[in-house]
């Protein structure tokens, strides 16, 4: 497995998040993800105990990781910056982490 991409991504509190993620073998060519599962969470610090659960689909032979959060989760995700991954297991059990970064989570006024 690769090691894992550095990605910040942004969200909104208060409205339903969608990101997809594209993993890429090092000829650029789309990863297959066939029999992977995967999980990813957003905590204020590494370390800390409470997580927020983002929802994971894979779609096999097109290399993406897509990750979703509803309004009732970025609501109560801590202003400000925060941390996430994501790990991906292979059929074979092999467990990977393949995408980490920054999660920048802004208040939404209007809602």
């Amino acid at each position: 497995m690769i090691a894992p991409q550095g990605l910040n991504i942004q969200i909104n509190k208060g409205t339903d998040f969608n990101q997809d993620l594209e993993m890429k073998n090092p000829d650029k060519t789309p990863f297959n993800l066939t029999g992977y599962t995967g999980v990813a969470k957003v905590r204020k610090f590494p370390e800390a105990k409470v997580s927020h659960d983002f929802t994971v689909g894979i779609t096999s032979t097109t290399g993406i990781i897509s990750l979703a959060m509803t309004v009732g989760v970025t609501t109560s995700i801590t202003d400000g910056r925060n941390y996430y991954d994501v790990v991906v297991t292979s059929g074979l059990g092999t467990v990977s982490k393949v995408f980490e970064g920054n999660v920048m989570a802004f208040p939404t006024v209007s809602v």
